[in-house]
C-alpha cells in the first residue's frame, strides 16, 4: 500500500491514525499477538488464523480485524464456541465442523487449474475437507474423489481420467498411506501427500504413513506433516499462482 494513499485515508477520514500506523508498519500489535496485515502482499494470500490454543475471544477479535483489512479470513481447527462469536462481528461467516474451518469471503476463482482431493477411506475426510476447503478459498476450483484407498484400487483406477486431469493431487491417506506412492506413479502433475493419524497401533498415530510417504517409490512427491491438511492446500496454491505467474509475464 502505497504511503501517500494511506494518507490521504487518513485525511479524509476513513482511516485513524492508528489504523495507518498498522498498515505503514505491516502489523497491529493485539498485546496477545500480532496481526500481519501485510502477509498477502508479500506471499499472494492473507494470514490465517491457527484456532487450536487460542480462546475464543482472541479469535473473534482477529478475525474482525482481518476481515476490516482484507474482506476474507479463515480459521483452521476452529470450534463451535469461536464461531458463535466471530459470527456476531462478521455474520456472514460459516463454520464446517467437518473441517472445523470457520470461513468468510475468498472462494473467488483465481486459477484455471484444478485441484484435486483424494481421501483414501472416509475416516480421512477431516484431513481432505480441511485442504479442499483451504483451496477453495484461496481460489481453486477442487475436484473432491473420497475414499479410493488401494485396498480396493478398482476404485481408484476407475477415477483415473479425473485424476490425471487436476493440476495439482493431494492425497490424504492414513493406515500405511500406500495412496501417494500408487497416485505418484499415474500422474505427470505435483503430488502432495498428507499423511493422517488414521490407523491401529503400529501406526503410531500418523508416523508409519509419514514415514512410508517419504521413502515412496514413486518420485517426486511432496509431504506435508501429519494431518495437515491446510498447508497441502497451501503448496497447491502456491504452484497454481506461480504458473499463472508464469503464463502472465
Amino acid at each position: 500500500m502505497a504511503i501517500r494513499d494511506i494518507l490521504q485515508r487518513v485525511k479524509d477520514g476513513s482511516l485513524s491514525v492508528e489504523q495507518a500506523e498498522a498498515e505503514m508498519r505491516g502489523f497491529e500489535d493485539l498485546g496477545f499477538g500480532k496481526v500481519d496485515y501485510a502477509r498477502e502482499a508479500r506471499t499472494g494470500y492473507p494470514e490465517v488464523i491457527f484456532g487450536m490454543g487460542k480462546t475464543p475471544e482472541q479469535v473473534q477479535i482477529i478475525f474482525s480485524k482481518l476481515y476490516a483489512k482484507h474482506g476474507k479470513v479463515m480459521v483452521t481447527r476452529a470450534n463451535e464456541t469461536m464461531f458463535n462469536l466471530v459470527k456476531q462481528i462478521v455474520p456472514e461467516a460459516v463454520y464446517d465442523p467437518m473441517s472445523r474451518i470457520i470461513s468468510a469471503g475468498g472462494g473467488r476463482q483465481r486459477f484455471a487449474g484444478t485441484v484435486a482431493v483424494l481421501s483414501a477411506g472416509t475416516a480421512d475426510l477431516p484431513v481432505a475437507e480441511e485442504a479442499a476447503q483451504t483451496a477453495e478459498w484461496m481460489g481453486n476450483p477442487v475436484d473432491r474423489i473420497y475414499d479410493v484407498g488401494v485396498a480396493g484400487i478398482d476404485r481408484l483406477f476407475a477415477q483415473r481420467e479425473r485424476i490425471v486431469s487436476a493440476s495439482v493431487v493431494i492425497v490424504v491417506a492414513g493406515m500405511e498411506g500406500a495412496l501417494a506412492s500408487v497416485v505418484g506413479g499415474l500422474v505427470r502433475r505435483p503430488v502432495i501427500a498428507v499423511p493422517t493419524s488414521v490407523g491401529y497401533g503400529a501406526h503410531f498415530g500418523g508416523l508409519t504413513p509419514l514415514l512410508s510417504m517419504l521413502t515412496a517409490c514413486a518420485s517426486g512427491i511432496m509431504v506435508v506433516n501429519i494431518d495437515n491438511g491446510f498447508g497441502a492446500a497451501v503448496s497447491a496454491s502456491i504452484i497454481q499462482q506461480a504458473v499463472l505467474e508464469g503464463t502472465t509475464t
